[in-house]
């Protein structure tokens, strides 16, 4: 099942959620991370009416999410100009991913500054330069450049162009949180023994409320700028095809090696 069909099976108005995970959205023995944050997102979304558009999501990759799940949405506060939101996913007995999110309406404000170092953007990949993963994996569900990403080769910094291969009526945020979790642990880049990594949390940042790319593809970077004692901090950003950024992120990833 596709990502818009996915969403498409939740029931607006309700603050409660039962969720199928199909195996081809898995990555090892759990949901991809980026997928369990969008279906928060999505029970967020349905559980109230009228809200401002997304501003920012604090995320917990609490333990491992696969099969039949339940997602419960419940609103902690709602102003005039901002609703927070929490949305927890739940496997079993246990819950798997916790998310709080915060819903905001811009308004005018005396500051104007953006101060982002921009990367060198390569070209988007053309039709004959792009590939997908296995069908039985999460990544069947995105396309990427041929030429693969090059991991522990002393660097600390991973980038590429990606996109969700069915997008067709597609909220561009719900796009955006799914596609934003798709690149590997920077850290990947610098190690030099093979080991297992997992994402333990995740916050994300909208840098507008209406963002907008070029067939799909969005360019993902990741910077760890610290790792020791078993994980990883690492700062994230996803840019459009015009080279703007539309949001941030930062992560805390174990590292089991």
């Amino acid at each position: 099942m596709n990502l818009p069909d996915l969403l498409a099976t939740f029931t607006p108005g309700a603050d409660h959620q039962n969720i199928t995970i199909p195996p081809s959205w898995h990555q090892g023995r759990t949901c991809y991370g980026g997928l369990s944050a969008v279906l928060a997102y999505q029970a967020a979304v349905h559980s109230a009416d009228d809200l401002p558009p997304l501003q920012s999501a604090q995320i917990a990759f609490a333990g491992p999410l696969a099969g039949e799940v339940a997602i419960n949405a419940a609103t902690l506060r709602r102003g005039r100009n901002t609703a927070f939101i929490r949305s927890d996913i739940v496997s079993g007995d246990d819950t798997g991913l916790s998310c709080n999110f915060i819903f905001m309406n811009r308004r005018q404000s005396h500051l104007d500054y953006e101060g982002l170092n921009r990367p060198e953007f390569p070209p988007i990949p053309d039709a004959d330069g792009i590939r997908s993963g296995p069908p039985e994996f999460f990544t069947g569900h995105l396309q990427y450049p041929n030429k693969r990403l090059e991991l522990g080769m002393a660097t600390n910094q991973l980038a590429n162009w990606h996109r969700i291969t069915e997008r067709d009526g597609l909220d561009a945020i719900a796009e955006l949180i799914c596609i934003g979790d798709a690149l590997p642990p920077s850290a990947m880049g610098l190690m030099t023994e093979k080991g297992m990594v997992s994402s333990m949390n995740w916050q994300i940042n909208m840098l507008t409320e209406a963002p907008a790319t070029e067939d799909g593809w969005w360019y993902l970077t990741s910077e760890t700028h610290h790792a020791m004692h078993g994980a990883s901090s690492q700062y994230m950003t996803v840019w459009n095809s015009s080279g703007q950024p539309v949001m941030t992120g930062m992560q805390s990833v174990a590292i089991f090696c």
